[in-house]
């Protein structure tokens, strides 16, 4: 009866894994993708998507900076990737005067092109499979805390062995819950110019009203260049450093997409969470996701006022602005998404069904693998208890006004500071060789002078963009918001010991206080302290004071029931192994985590809801149609108006004369995929993935096979933009362009 109840079951599970579904690793395709790849359309075998030996897809792709994803387009090192990637370094090359992000910008010659310090990208050599080794260190009876800090250690035995005597940095990373582990090897690049980008009219078109919505009409792409130095390899930035020659790079191509395509998308995905549970959902729908939204809503209104008031601001507030509004947004989406597409109830079938599946062990693995999904609810009902806390005191606190982050990072420098200071007073008192103790009393000047030097540098770039007056006004509402909102038992605890004693609940009044004394809210203030550092007017200081509490706050669940973290680790560690083990036929993907993925499917049309039908592809009239100079979101540059309505589109257009500006298709991505390649079944790149569509914002945690969508530039307008809107042709000739059949349209 039990197999009998445990069939039944099974039938009634919704399918966890579609065609297009899963962020597969690349070293893994051949074992586990490439009959159905090919049965879709791929041309390419295993070997040109990923190899050690050989060039391959995966030379051309980039990590661009830890958090987009960027594709090499010329022999040259040009680099694609989306505007909004690029949108920092846009920005902090802009000025009043000249303003790219409002006019764009376009390099006419190497000459022209922008360094970018602190900008890097990562390709990735080779990846392995080291699961054995680090599991071999790993026991069931280990806590997290213990299960981690074992496999950190080798960790870093694996991780000297692949780089040692090469310039290459490597990392070892757990997947599908620490159930396997693999080794990822890197050449780093840190010399990145900035090429080319579109003005914010045409890279950021629809703005925050169209951001996770199709149909779009947005140009959202950025060129850099990479350099390596004359030899080849990773350099500093210098005047003698040449373009990178890359050991691939892509074709880009003019055919266009139709329905049904194959596409496949190369890039480094951030996080997904596809094996939470039921559990882990309506604790984001009751509790976290609205206390992100919330605290977002305030901040997002202060911001935009001093940004309406004046340019300067609007320039350097603009990156920021975007990054808070994105995810504000996206945890709208994600909370409707869950709710309308119902996710809880598809996880607990899931659910039900493993239950039924446990029941028919033997009673030793019942009893191991019986316990996942208790160990889950268990660490859900605890950090229920804390979840709306911790994220109050990032988002209103650590992450709100920046004068507690700076506070907090530059206050725990000098704490080690004067512990350094403290250590080598203890060695001088003791040493009673003259010489020596002379010795000691230089090498500590000189490493007391490297840690000031460091905080400086520090200060410098953290006030380089910033405004007090904005900063004191996020701090009174934003926390006078976490007051008002969260009960007093979880506040942090300046606010009973200084906020309403002394201020009487007035966070204005704090504020004032704070920026007027704080040696955090000026550079002036900051450095003056550096020049005569002391430990006692840190201790006092109401920044450091602040923030500390708040980082207290935001550590509570760790630091008080840890328990609870270790439940969850082990229980999610258990329920995929347990998963795994109940489904042997079905091929399992790891979760994002910032690893190169590869991702199939094909363009595609979808119904978003009863009655209603999104075609696969848009064009100019779009453009034409959402135009209005009166709202900053649908500006379009004259420039543009005049090519669109001349039609002048050259060999841009498709088969109907018409400008195809985005298409999509169902290829699984999610954030840290935005400027990934969209490529066809040849290898070309046909568009530039940047977003993903409304009614699959519950995609991280589960993929919605019908109505999924991935959003793309098409190369074309892509192409056209360079070329006809910025007379950039010198950046088109650069590049293989490609027709049907892989005749060369221009090299």
């Amino acid at each position: 009866m039990k197999y009998i109840r445990f069939i039944s079951a099974m039938l009634l599970l919704p399918a966890m894994l579609f065609a297009n579904e899963g962020m597969w690793l690349p070293m893994l395709i051949k074992k586990l993708n490439m009959g159905d790849m090919k049965e879709a359309g791929l041309e390419l075998s295993a070997e040109d998507i990923y190899s050690i030996n050989q060039s391959s897809l995966k030379d051309a792709i980039v990590s661009l900076g830890g958090f987009c994803t960027g594709e090499i387009i010329s022999p040259n090192g040009l680099m694609l990737t989306n505007h909004h990637c690029g949108y920092g370094q846009i920005q902090n090359h802009s000025t009043v005067e000249n303003d790219y992000l409002s006019e764009g910008f376009w390099a006419m010659s190497y000459e022209e092109e922008k360094p970018n310090p602190g900008l890097f990208v990562r390709f990735l050599v080779r990846m392995e499979d080291v699961t054995e080794r680090v599991t071999a260190e790993l026991n069931e009876d280990m806590n997290a805390s213990e299960r981690n800090a074992a496999a950190r250690k080798v960790y870093s035995d694996i991780i000297k062995e692949a780089t040692e005597d090469t310039h290459y940095e490597a990392e070892v990373k757990p997947f599908l819950h620490g159930n396997e582990y693999y080794l990822m090897v890197y050449e780093r690049f840190t010399d990145v110019r900035l090429v080319g980008a579109p003005p914010s009219s045409i890279g950021k078109f629809g703005g925050d009203t169209d951001n996770w919505m199709w149909p779009r009409h947005t140009g959202d792409f950025t060129l850099f260049r990479v350099y390596s130095g004359p030899d080849g390899k990773p350099a500093a930035y210098s005047e003698d450093n040449i373009p990178l020659k890359p050991r691939h790079h892509l074709p880009v191509s003019l055919d266009g997409v139709s329905e049904g395509d194959f596409t496949m998308v190369f890039g480094f995905p951030g996080s997904t969470d596809r094996y939470r549970t039921s559990y882990g959902i309506q604790q984001a729908l009751d509790k976290t996701n609205q206390a992100v939204v919330d605290v977002r809503d305030v901040k997002l209104a202060i911001m935009r006022e001093f940004m309406d008031a004046d340019d300067e601001v609007r320039i350097n507030f603009a990156s920021k602005y975007a990054s808070t509004a994105n995810y504000w947004k996206y945890f709208q989406g994600q909370s409707e998404q869950l709710r309308r597409n119902r996710v809880a109830n598809k996880k607990k079938k899931l659910e039900d069904a493993y239950r039924d599946w446990v029941k028919t062990l033997p009673a030793d693995e019942q009893a191991h693998y019986g316990q996942a999904l208790d160990l889950i609810r268990e660490y859900y009902e605890t950090s229920d208890k804390y979840a709306v806390t911790e994220i109050y005191a990032r988002e209103a606190g650590l992450s709100g006004a920046e004068i507690f982050i700076f506070a907090l990072r530059s206050g725990f420098a000098l704490d080690r500071y004067f512990q350094t200071e403290s250590d080598y007073d203890s060695k001088i008192k003791l040493e009673k060789d003259k010489q020596a103790k002379q010795a000691l009393v230089q090498e500590k000047e000189e490493k007391l002078n490297m840690l000031r030097d460091n905080l400086r540098n520090a200060a410098g770039n953290h006030f380089e963009t910033y405004y007090p007056e904005i900063d004191q006004r996020l701090a009174a509402e934003l926390l006078a918001l976490y007051h008002r909102n969260l009960p007093s038992d979880v506040h942090p605890e300046f606010f009973a010991t200084i906020v309403e004693k002394k201020f009487k609940g007035d966070f204005s009044d704090f504020a004032d206080k704070l920026f007027g004394k704080s040696i955090f809210a000026s550079e002036d203030a900051f450095n003056k302290f550096l020049d005569k550092p002391k430990q006692k007017s840190l201790g006092k200081d109401l920044g450091y004071i602040a923030a500390k509490d708040l980082y207290a706050t935001y550590q509570y669940g760790e630091n008080n029931h840890p328990e609870a973290s270790d439940k969850k680790a082990r229980g999610y560690r258990i329920f995929t192994a347990g998963l795994r083990q109940m489904q042997p036929d079905r091929k399992f993907y790891p979760d994002a985590n910032s690893t190169l993925r590869l991702t199939w499917g094909s363009v595609g049309s979808y119904f978003p809801r009863d009655g209603a039908f999104y075609n696969y592809k848009t064009t100019h009239r779009g453009i034409l149609q959402k135009e209005n100079p009166n709202d900053r979101e649908f500006v379009v540059p004259q420039r543009l108006l005049d090519l669109i309505n001349a039609k002048d589109f050259g060999q841009y257009a498709d088969e109907n004369g018409d400008l195809v500006i985005n298409f999509i298709s169902n290829n699984d991505i999610t954030g840290g995929n935005s400027g990934s390649p969209v490529i066809n079944g040849k290898g070309h790149l046909i568009g530039c993935a940047f977003d993903g569509n409304w009614e699959a914002m519950s995609g991280d945690i589960f993929f919605e096979d019908e109505i999924q969508r991935t959003i793309s530039v098409d190369t074309r307008y892509i192409l056209f933009i360079i070329d006809k809107y910025a007379g950039a042709r010198n950046l088109i000739d650069e590049m293989t362009i490609v027709k049907t059949e892989g005749e060369s349209a221009s090299k």
